[in-house]
Protein backbone atom coordinates (compact mmCIF):
# COMPACT_ATOMS: atom_id res chain seq x y z
CA UNK A 1 0.00 0.00 0.00
CA UNK A 2 1.04 3.82 -0.37
CA UNK A 3 2.00 3.57 3.42
CA UNK A 4 4.69 1.14 2.15
CA UNK A 5 6.39 3.75 -0.20
CA UNK A 6 8.86 6.60 -0.45
CA UNK A 7 9.63 9.17 -2.86
CA UNK A 8 13.17 10.15 -3.50
CA UNK A 9 14.18 13.65 -2.97
CA UNK A 10 17.39 13.23 -3.98
CA UNK A 11 16.90 12.80 -7.92
CA UNK A 12 16.02 15.66 -10.21
CA UNK A 13 12.48 13.70 -10.58
CA UNK A 14 9.75 15.75 -9.55
CA UNK A 15 8.18 15.13 -6.31
CA UNK A 16 4.43 15.42 -8.32
CA UNK A 17 5.87 13.24 -11.09
CA UNK A 18 6.94 10.50 -8.34
CA UNK A 19 3.70 10.55 -6.14
CA UNK A 20 1.25 10.25 -9.21
CA UNK A 21 3.63 7.25 -10.54
CA UNK A 22 3.28 5.56 -7.19
CA UNK A 23 0.01 5.60 -6.87
CA UNK A 24 -0.60 4.47 -10.74
CA UNK A 25 1.44 1.64 -9.82
CA UNK A 26 -0.53 0.61 -6.46
CA UNK A 27 -3.57 1.36 -9.05
CA UNK A 28 -2.21 -1.54 -11.53
CA UNK A 29 -0.61 -3.63 -9.14
CA UNK A 30 -4.88 -4.09 -7.72
CA UNK A 31 -3.70 -2.82 -4.56
CA UNK A 32 -6.40 -0.54 -4.91
CA UNK A 33 -9.53 -2.05 -6.86
CA UNK A 34 -12.28 -0.26 -8.61
CA UNK A 35 -14.26 2.73 -6.82
CA UNK A 36 -11.76 2.33 -3.74
CA UNK A 37 -10.89 5.49 -1.86
CA UNK A 38 -7.39 6.58 -1.98
CA UNK A 39 -5.90 8.20 1.02
CA UNK A 40 -6.57 12.28 1.19
CA UNK A 41 -4.76 15.01 -0.06
CA UNK A 42 -4.04 16.23 3.70
CA UNK A 43 -2.89 12.41 4.51
CA UNK A 44 -1.06 11.86 1.43
CA UNK A 45 0.79 15.32 2.39
CA UNK A 46 1.57 13.66 5.60
CA UNK A 47 2.82 10.48 4.46
CA UNK A 48 5.77 11.41 2.33
CA UNK A 49 6.53 14.75 3.52
CA UNK A 50 5.54 16.57 0.87
CA UNK A 51 3.03 19.74 0.55
CA UNK A 52 -0.63 19.75 -0.68
CA UNK A 53 0.42 21.82 -3.67
CA UNK A 54 2.57 18.84 -5.01
CA UNK A 55 -0.05 16.05 -4.09
CA UNK A 56 -2.78 17.82 -5.75
CA UNK A 57 -1.49 18.23 -9.31
CA UNK A 58 -0.27 14.28 -8.82
CA UNK A 59 -3.83 13.76 -8.23
CA UNK A 60 -4.91 16.30 -10.50
CA UNK A 61 -3.39 14.67 -13.64
CA UNK A 62 -4.66 10.90 -12.62
CA UNK A 63 -7.76 12.18 -12.58
CA UNK A 64 -7.15 14.09 -16.05
CA UNK A 65 -5.79 10.82 -17.68
CA UNK A 66 -9.20 8.59 -16.34
CA UNK A 67 -7.27 6.54 -13.26
CA UNK A 68 -9.49 8.62 -10.21
CA UNK A 69 -12.67 10.27 -10.02
CA UNK A 70 -13.40 12.88 -7.32
CA UNK A 71 -17.20 12.54 -5.68
CA UNK A 72 -17.23 16.28 -3.64
CA UNK A 73 -17.42 16.29 0.17
CA UNK A 74 -16.74 12.42 -0.16
CA UNK A 75 -13.21 11.71 -1.81
CA UNK A 76 -11.09 10.61 -4.43
CA UNK A 77 -12.26 7.44 -5.92
CA UNK A 78 -9.86 4.20 -8.50
CA UNK A 79 -11.71 4.49 -11.84
CA UNK A 80 -12.14 1.27 -14.00
CA UNK A 81 -8.73 0.70 -15.69
CA UNK A 82 -8.16 1.86 -19.51
CA UNK A 83 -8.70 -0.55 -21.99
CA UNK A 84 -5.47 -1.33 -23.28
CA UNK A 85 -5.80 -1.65 -26.82
CA UNK A 86 -3.15 -3.22 -29.41
CA UNK A 87 -5.02 -3.75 -32.10
CA UNK A 88 -2.03 -0.85 -33.48
CA UNK A 89 0.55 -3.66 -33.97
CA UNK A 90 -1.73 -6.83 -34.01
CA UNK A 91 -4.51 -7.96 -36.34
CA UNK A 92 -7.47 -8.93 -33.58
CA UNK A 93 -10.64 -8.86 -33.64
CA UNK A 94 -11.77 -6.03 -30.88
CA UNK A 95 -14.27 -8.34 -28.89
CA UNK A 96 -10.81 -10.83 -29.11
CA UNK A 97 -9.13 -7.78 -27.22
CA UNK A 98 -11.44 -7.13 -24.99
CA UNK A 99 -11.79 -10.57 -23.54
CA UNK A 100 -8.02 -10.63 -23.05
CA UNK A 101 -8.32 -8.11 -20.45
CA UNK A 102 -10.52 -9.83 -19.01
CA UNK A 103 -13.82 -8.01 -19.45
CA UNK A 104 -16.90 -9.16 -21.71
CA UNK A 105 -17.56 -7.27 -25.32
CA UNK A 106 -20.96 -6.45 -26.59
CA UNK A 107 -22.12 -4.29 -29.48
CA UNK A 108 -25.39 -1.88 -30.08
CA UNK A 109 -25.57 -1.58 -33.83
CA UNK A 110 -27.04 2.13 -34.62
CA UNK A 111 -27.49 1.48 -38.05
CA UNK A 112 -27.10 -1.37 -40.65
CA UNK A 113 -27.54 -0.61 -44.54
CA UNK A 114 -26.67 -0.72 -47.76
CA UNK A 115 -25.97 3.46 -49.41
CA UNK A 116 -23.89 5.12 -52.10
CA UNK A 117 -20.32 5.31 -51.21
CA UNK A 118 -18.81 9.17 -50.39
CA UNK A 119 -16.02 10.61 -51.76
CA UNK A 120 -13.71 9.93 -48.64
CA UNK A 121 -15.47 5.94 -48.66
CA UNK A 122 -14.93 5.67 -52.47
CA UNK A 123 -11.06 6.83 -52.48
CA UNK A 124 -10.86 4.34 -49.18
CA UNK A 125 -12.23 1.45 -50.85
CA UNK A 126 -11.03 2.20 -54.41
CA UNK A 127 -14.11 2.12 -56.01
CA UNK A 128 -16.57 5.02 -57.79
CA UNK A 129 -17.81 7.33 -56.30
CA UNK A 130 -21.62 6.64 -55.38
CA UNK A 131 -21.31 2.93 -55.85
CA UNK A 132 -22.87 0.74 -53.33
CA UNK A 133 -21.63 -0.05 -50.01
CA UNK A 134 -22.53 -1.51 -47.13
CA UNK A 135 -22.72 0.40 -43.86
CA UNK A 136 -22.30 -0.74 -40.60
CA UNK A 137 -22.53 1.85 -37.58
CA UNK A 138 -21.63 0.50 -33.91
CA UNK A 139 -20.87 1.18 -30.16
CA UNK A 140 -18.53 -1.27 -29.04
CA UNK A 141 -18.25 -1.81 -25.18
CA UNK A 142 -16.23 -3.30 -22.84
CA UNK A 143 -18.65 -4.91 -19.74
CA UNK A 144 -20.82 -1.85 -19.08
CA UNK A 145 -18.71 1.01 -20.40
CA UNK A 146 -19.37 2.41 -24.35
CA UNK A 147 -15.07 2.05 -25.23
CA UNK A 148 -15.60 3.09 -29.22
CA UNK A 149 -17.89 4.10 -31.85
CA UNK A 150 -16.91 2.74 -35.27
CA UNK A 151 -18.48 3.31 -38.95
CA UNK A 152 -17.48 0.42 -41.45
CA UNK A 153 -18.23 0.39 -45.24
CA UNK A 154 -17.60 -2.38 -47.20
CA UNK A 155 -17.73 -2.64 -51.28
CA UNK A 156 -21.24 -4.34 -51.94
CA UNK A 157 -20.44 -6.41 -54.79
CA UNK A 158 -17.87 -8.28 -52.47
CA UNK A 159 -19.60 -7.89 -49.12
CA UNK A 160 -23.50 -8.40 -49.85
CA UNK A 161 -23.56 -11.77 -48.00
CA UNK A 162 -22.61 -9.87 -44.83
CA UNK A 163 -26.31 -8.38 -44.43
CA UNK A 164 -27.64 -11.69 -43.25
CA UNK A 165 -25.57 -11.33 -40.17
CA UNK A 166 -26.17 -9.85 -36.66
CA UNK A 167 -23.29 -7.80 -35.87
CA UNK A 168 -24.56 -7.39 -32.56
CA UNK A 169 -23.88 -10.83 -31.32
CA UNK A 170 -20.79 -11.63 -34.29
CA UNK A 171 -17.30 -9.81 -35.00
CA UNK A 172 -17.85 -8.58 -38.66
CA UNK A 173 -13.88 -9.82 -39.21
CA UNK A 174 -15.21 -13.37 -37.80
CA UNK A 175 -17.78 -12.97 -41.13
CA UNK A 176 -15.08 -11.95 -43.55
CA UNK A 177 -12.56 -14.30 -42.85
CA UNK A 178 -15.13 -16.69 -44.13
CA UNK A 179 -14.18 -15.65 -48.31
CA UNK A 180 -10.30 -15.54 -48.92
CA UNK A 181 -11.68 -12.51 -50.93
CA UNK A 182 -13.25 -10.65 -48.05
CA UNK A 183 -10.41 -11.80 -44.89
CA UNK A 184 -8.88 -8.60 -44.05
CA UNK A 185 -4.99 -9.85 -43.56
CA UNK A 186 -3.46 -6.38 -43.63
CA UNK A 187 -4.92 -2.88 -42.39
CA UNK A 188 -2.77 0.43 -42.51
CA UNK A 189 -4.23 3.02 -39.31
CA UNK A 190 -4.27 6.89 -39.10
CA UNK A 191 -4.48 8.13 -35.88
CA UNK A 192 -5.13 11.38 -34.57
CA UNK A 193 -6.42 13.23 -31.68
CA UNK A 194 -9.88 15.29 -31.60
CA UNK A 195 -12.47 16.84 -29.03
CA UNK A 196 -15.33 15.02 -28.53
CA UNK A 197 -17.99 16.53 -30.24
CA UNK A 198 -21.91 16.43 -29.48
CA UNK A 199 -22.11 12.83 -30.74
CA UNK A 200 -19.81 11.63 -29.41
CA UNK A 201 -20.42 13.16 -25.97
CA UNK A 202 -24.53 11.48 -26.78
CA UNK A 203 -23.30 7.81 -27.61
CA UNK A 204 -19.99 7.42 -25.70
CA UNK A 205 -21.44 9.17 -22.36
CA UNK A 206 -18.64 12.20 -21.84
CA UNK A 207 -18.20 15.77 -21.20
CA UNK A 208 -17.99 17.74 -24.27
CA UNK A 209 -14.67 18.92 -25.89
CA UNK A 210 -13.25 15.53 -23.77
CA UNK A 211 -10.31 14.07 -26.00
CA UNK A 212 -10.63 10.88 -28.26
CA UNK A 213 -8.52 8.57 -30.18
CA UNK A 214 -10.18 8.99 -34.02
CA UNK A 215 -8.45 5.75 -36.52
CA UNK A 216 -9.19 5.67 -39.82
CA UNK A 217 -8.60 2.53 -41.10
CA UNK A 218 -8.11 0.42 -44.52
CA UNK A 219 -8.33 -2.96 -44.54
CA UNK A 220 -6.92 -5.20 -47.27
CA UNK A 221 -8.00 -8.88 -48.22
CA UNK A 222 -4.77 -11.65 -49.47
CA UNK A 223 -4.72 -10.13 -52.61
CA UNK A 224 -3.71 -6.34 -51.57
CA UNK A 225 -7.19 -5.17 -52.80
CA UNK A 226 -8.89 -2.67 -50.15
CA UNK A 227 -12.04 -4.60 -48.37
CA UNK A 228 -12.97 -2.62 -45.52
CA UNK A 229 -13.12 1.41 -45.15
CA UNK A 230 -13.48 2.48 -41.20
CA UNK A 231 -13.58 5.49 -38.99
CA UNK A 232 -13.33 4.97 -34.76
CA UNK A 233 -13.61 7.39 -32.29
CA UNK A 234 -12.21 5.75 -29.11
CA UNK A 235 -12.62 7.44 -25.52
CA UNK A 236 -9.47 8.98 -24.23
CA UNK A 237 -10.23 8.43 -20.62
CA UNK A 238 -10.93 4.71 -21.27
CA UNK A 239 -8.78 3.48 -23.46
CA UNK A 240 -4.68 3.08 -23.94
CA UNK A 241 -2.52 2.55 -26.95
CA UNK A 242 0.56 0.37 -26.95
CA UNK A 243 3.06 0.98 -30.25
CA UNK A 244 6.23 -1.62 -30.30
CA UNK A 245 9.38 -0.10 -32.46
CA UNK A 246 12.11 -1.40 -34.01
CA UNK A 247 15.38 -0.35 -35.23
CA UNK A 248 17.01 -1.71 -38.96
CA UNK A 249 19.61 -3.28 -37.15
Amino acid sequence: MLSDRQLDKSIPVPLYYQLKETILDEIKSGKYPKDSMIPTEMELSDLFGISRTTVRQAVAELVNEGWLYRIKSKGTFVSQPKVNQDFIQKLESYNDQIRRTGRTPHSKVLDFKVMKAPKNVADGLDIALNSKVVFLHRIRFADEDPIVIVESYLPYDKCSFVMGHDFATESLYSVLSGKNETKVSCVKRHMETAEAGSPETKLLGISPHKPIFYFTSIGYNIYGNPIEFSLAKYRGDKSSFDITLFTNN
